[in-house]
């Protein structure tokens, strides 16, 4: 799983996600790319169980970029604990995506392979997405 070596702060704020993303939107690596269209956040385990579906669905030829990274801690209280006492313990880490941010990048195969195969990662991730090609103006 995905998740930061060490950071500053144990614990942050949930926070909102405005705007629609300016940076990391176009396709920088590969030829085609799995593109967000709705703001949300994606777990580390999502984004894991998304590069395994396309590392085979790309029957493992080519390559693959991840281009969001969870750098953000959700916390979490124990079942049945009563309100109050402090916030909870870290639990799991997401990525904050914005609407038009690249998540997944396959190059060296062809449309049709990377486009099954990005639509298979697809399945994995709890946001509405739209496969893009580099060609496609």
């Amino acid at each position: 799983m995905l998740q930061p070596k060490k950071t500053t702060y144990r614990k942050q704020q949930k926070g909102r996600i405005k705007g629609i993303a300016t940076r990391g939107a176009s396709i920088a690596f590969g030829e085609y790319a799995l593109k967000c269209l709705v703001p949300g956040f994606i777990t580390s385990r999502q984004l894991e169980a998304a590069r395994v579906a396309l590392s085979r669905g790309m029957k493992r030829e080519g390559s693959t970029w991840i281009r969001v990274f969870p750098d953000k801690p959700m916390t979490k209280k124990p079942a049945e604990v009563r309100m109050g006492k402090g916030k909870g313990a870290p639990e799991y880490w997401v990525a904050p995506v914005k609407p038009g941010t690249i998540l997944f990048e396959a190059g060296g195969v062809t449309q049709e392979l990377a486009d099954s195969a990005l639509r298979l990662a697809a399945q994995k991730l709890p946001l509405k997405v739209k496969f893009i090609s580099k060609y496609d103006l």
